[in-house]
């Protein structure tokens, strides 16, 4: 794949998706949204209404996002039943009455279960189907299953995934320090400059410094 067009690729690739789904789910009647990817924490996916304004016109869209950073250990089928999760939102602010930012109620649920998805606050069956954190799986044979299932085997694919970040190590705020002759340790600043008590002999005045070396 050419770099040139990985952005223009990957982003036509959700737009065909809302566009697919859009049709054969919401019957064509959701509008255009920005389809974003945004690393927030703790979500696959958000819906923001009206989050943008136009720097041309004086219109007015609404975003939603989806996070890369948990498209890894999951398939296509399952991120954009994500894509389609959001979706809801975007319908019940269209045609519905939706709630208070960022919680799901029955008006939504309802819609999720109508179009294949079953929300629960676990992802497990038997969870809550509202409140403020709401998930879903996907309902088998449901419609969202063999409307994705069209658009596979259309070979639509995702491209690209986040590559899990890698944690740093941790910087130690001290050294280790060890004395050459008799072996002793000591811990202090990395710039400290140490004398070993054992080794120091005031009267002939030899002094033994400490050696420092990287605590692990």
């Amino acid at each position: 794949m050419a770099r040139a067009v990985i952005t223009l690729k990957e982003y036509q690739g959700f737009q065909r998706a809302y566009d697919f789904f859009n049709r054969e789910l919401f019957a064509g009647t959701l509008p255009q949204v920005l389809v974003t990817l945004q690393r927030h924490a703790n979500t696959r996916g958000y819906f923001s209404p009206e989050r943008f304004s136009g720097r041309v016109d004086t219109a007015a869209v609404h975003e939603l996002a989806l996070n890369p950073d948990n498209f890894a250990g999951r398939t296509d089928e399952m991120i954009l039943s994500t894509l389609v999760h959001e979706m809801c939102h975007v319908w019940q602010q269209t045609h519905g009455e939706p709630s208070r930012r960022g919680y799901h109620n029955r008006q939504w649920a309802g819609k999720m279960r109508e179009v294949g998805l079953q929300p629960t606050s676990t992802g497990e069956p038997g969870g809550k189907e509202t409140g403020q954190s709401v998930t879903h799986y996907i309902i088998p044979e449901g419609h969202y299953a063999k409307a994705y299932a069209q658009l596979s085997a259309s070979g639509f694919q995702l491209h690209w995934q986040s590559v899990p970040a890698v944690p740093s190590a941790k910087k130690s705020s001290k050294m280790k320090f060890t004395c050459p002759d008799c072996g002793q340790n000591a811990w202090a600043k990395p710039d400290a400059l140490l004398i070993c008590g054992e080794c120091y002999d005031e009267g002939e005045g030899d002094i033994c410094f400490m050696l420092a070396e990287q605590e692990s």
